[in-house]
């Protein structure tokens, strides 16, 4: 058959008339076709006509112990068969994800501390339960993350509520509030220091665009018409917990990333800083895959 002539086919093609076809080679009888098929004969019978019309073929003719199939119907029964059957595989329910033999290769933008608070209390679960997975964590730009999750190049992305990309879905896992970090043995964190106290120590900032010296600190202390000594300033949460345990600097840090630290020392800080609300986000053309529906529960019930 010529590209035309199959084009021409498939454009007066109806499914249903397929359905039909693969029932009457099956059962070589309208009746019980239409029976298999919960239709009227009748319709049945309007369906092999326009089938012959169609094909150009008789496909079954009277015999007798039924309607035996035409050479044409015989070739046709394996390959209409299995069409139905990838048809059916394509457009029907998403299968089951099944963690324990999947193959999978999820790629997650995080930066530092999104992968110690959120990627880190996953990761042994994940590797547990879904040993052939594999987990890529890539930084993006917050202005790359709809972008890439658009393209595919990103499954998952984490972001605080503030700034977070629109166009996405999302998923609040938890409330993070900052707390006042210095070595274990350092001299002025034996108690929670006084404000007067806290704003003469030296402290670290992390400014995660490079070179800042303010933060959310900066502008609670600027309302009470008081500053701080900010001696350091880094683009990375890693290097802080270096630089506090080895001098008396003090570093203003979220709780989950500073707690548990043997070498560190955790106190409240003598005045309230608006924390944060961390997101999970992901976009519309994977939100309905249940293998990734289940890296992010799994995800929401390691961080809760």
């Amino acid at each position: 058959m010529t590209g035309i002539a199959m084009d021409n086919v498939l454009r007066r093609l109806d499914l249903n008339l397929l359905v039909t076809l693969d029932a009457l080679l099956a059962e070589h009888n309208v009746t019980r076709a239409a029976e298999k098929l919960h239709l009227a004969q009748p319709t049945v019978s309007i369906h092999l006509a326009r089938l012959r019309d169609m094909l150009g073929d008789p496909l079954l003719l009277p015999g007798p112990r039924g309607m035996r199939p035409t050479a044409r119907a015989d070739e046709l029964r394996g390959p209409l068969r299995q069409a139905l059957a990838a048809l059916s595989l394509a457009v029907g329910p998403a299968s089951a994800f099944d963690p324990a033999i999947a193959s999978h290769t999820w790629r997650v933008a995080a930066y530092d501390y999104a992968e110690a608070t959120i990627l880190l209390p996953a990761l042994a679960g994940l590797r547990a339960t879904a040993p052939g997975t594999r987990l890529a964590v890539v930084q993006v730009p917050p202005a790359g993350i709809a972008r890439l999750a658009e393209q595919g190049d990103i499954d998952l992305a984490f972001h605080i509520l503030a700034g977070a990309p629109e166009g996405l879905r999302r998923r609040s896992l938890f409330t993070e509030r900052y707390v006042l970090v210095g070595r274990a043995d350092h001299p002025r964190l034996k108690r929670r220091p006084t404000l007067a106290q806290f704003c003469r120590l030296d402290h670290v900032i992390v400014s995660p665009d490079g070179g800042g010296f303010r933060g959310a600190t900066d502008a609670a202390l600027a309302e009470l018409g008081l500053s701080r000594h900010v001696a350091l300033s880094v683009p990375h949460f890693l290097f802080v917990e270096s630089v506090l345990a080895s001098t008396d600097m003090v570093a203003m840090l979220p709780e989950r990333l500073a707690r548990n630290r043997p070498g560190l020392r955790v106190v409240a800080p003598p005045l309230e800083i608006a924390g944060f609300e961390m997101l999970m986000l992901w976009h519309e053309r994977v939100h309905r895959d249940p293998a990734h529906q289940w890296l992010r529960e799994h995800i929401a019930r390691a961080v809760a």
